[in-house]
């Protein structure tokens, strides 16, 4: 579960994208933070602070902004290019008691025992969509893969160990990792044998001269 990490913010009150460029280069993020019924904010916090906080993965923040500290949900990232750095960050005011809808990242522990003979990984969802209280947004779901065989597929159904408050959206039957056996490529087709030329062998057209 994501426990609130303080994160000190400062307003601002310019915008747009030469403004943005300049802060970022003094290792400056700009930020916004909205919702629960009040005006958007203009904010921009420290990269050094965002940047191991978002790559940890906490959801959940003490927004302090000019002295007043409020809750809010880490609602949207922006990197650029490489993912290196940040480009910007939307902050959501939440109650600590209000149910939020949210994307939780899915995290696969263990060796499935079917990639011991031979079996791949393949995994269609990386997050799941949830609802739950503002204050209990995990970090992250734990898939444990230990009694995986080839052939054999883990649903959203067989999630048992997760949170009462917890409810996930995605249908029941989606596939969150299955092992299979790597497709074998069919081996090209033998080109037809080539019956090699012999030298100074006169052709039927050549003795009939």
């Amino acid at each position: 579960m994501s426990t609130a990490t303080k994160v000190s913010a400062q307003k601002r009150e310019k915008s747009g994208s030469a403004h943005c460029n300049r802060l970022r280069l003094q290792g400056i993020v700009p930020a916004n933070v909205y919702g629960h019924g009040q005006e958007p904010v203009k904010i921009s916090v420290s990269a050094d602070t965002a940047r191991p906080l978002i790559l940890s993965g906490h959801k959940v923040v003490d927004l302090e902004i000019d002295g007043a500290t409020e809750k809010a949900l880490v609602r949207d990232v922006q990197w650029d290019t490489f993912s290196k750095h940040l480009i910007h960050i939307d902050f959501l005011r939440i109650d600590a008691e209000q149910r939020i809808l949210v994307d939780v990242p899915i995290h696969l522990k263990g060796t499935a025992p079917g990639t011991l003979t031979g079996g791949i990984l393949e995994q269609p969802l990386h997050s799941l969509h949830c609802e739950c209280l503002a204050i209990e947004v995990p970090d992250e779901i734990a898939v444990r893969l230990a009694t995986l065989e080839v052939g054999q597929s883990i649903h959203v159904r067989d999630l048992t160990d997760l949170p009462a408050s917890l409810k996930v959206k995605n249908a029941a039957d989606s596939v969150i990792v299955h092992c299979v056996m790597p497709q074998q490529e069919e081996a090209a087709p033998a080109s037809a044998a080539i019956e090699p030329e012999v030298v100074g062998k006169k052709t039927d057209d050549a003795a009939g001269k």
